[in-house]
């Protein structure tokens, strides 16, 4: 089994107690988001109005499946992602919803792949990449049933260890356009698509970002 893809292997020097704190400080921007939406929606909520294909004037969750395609140097070694999420959109204007998502993504190492080694060719089955991603952002409705959003949070490394990462979290990103079809007075499927990206995983080397394009298919509904 390959512990690395290629463009992963170089010297690491390893920092956990940099690493903790990194984690530490994302977690806690998107804690403090998530209580400051929060504390919002408590003030409006009995004015707020929304124009959304759910009718609904609260909060609204949804469950979906997520897959994706890596793209850079990730796809040299890696064939797609596949996991699931949940979202809460809270809205705050018109037209207008925080998000708060969590999430879990398995990035899907190649089978048999084969690496250039200064002692010769290896082969091997890649190990995959499991992420808890956790994010909060935007969701505003250009037109009914049409919305843009952006997210930003953070992306928790489940299995360190077996990749030999020395970053346990990464800062990440994901802008996406989707689509809300009607199934109910305040149900709907939301489909959207989204470019997914985070920072480095390993110190110094900047292939270890993971970047992918995404598909999120989910169920909806209105509280």
């Amino acid at each position: 089994m390959l512990l690395l893809c290629p463009v992963f292997i170089k010297t690491q020097q390893f920092n956990n107690i940099f690493d903790m704190k990194s984690t530490l400080k994302i977690s806690a921007l998107v804690l403090a988001f998530a209580g400051l939406t929060l504390g919002a929606k408590a003030q409006t909520a009995t004015k707020t109005t929304t124009s959304t294909s759910s009718s609904s004037n609260g909060v609204i969750l949804s469950i979906g499946a997520d897959a994706g395609i890596p793209t850079g140097n990730l796809s040299n070694a890696y064939n797609f992602t596949i996991g699931g999420s949940v979202q809460a959109d809270i809205p705050v204007a018109q037209n207008l919803f925080v998000t708060i998502n969590a999430g879990y993504n398995s990035i899907q190492g190649k089978n048999n792949y084969t690496i250039a080694t200064p002692n010769g060719q290896i082969s091997g089955d890649v190990t995959n990449i499991q992420l808890l991603p956790v994010k909060a952002g935007l969701k505003y409705f250009v037109v009914p049933h049409l919305y843009v959003q952006g997210e930003a949070g953070a992306a928790f490394l489940l299995n360190k260890k077996d990749l030999g990462f020395d970053k346990s979290a990464a800062f990440v990103y994901a802008p996406q356009v989707g689509y809300q079809f009607p199934v109910g007075a305040k149900n709907f499927f939301d489909a959207g698509v989204r470019f997914e990206s985070s920072t480095k995983f390993v110190t110094g080397v900047d292939d270890s970002k993971v970047n992918f394009f995404g598909l999120r298919v989910a169920y909806a509904f209105g509280l």
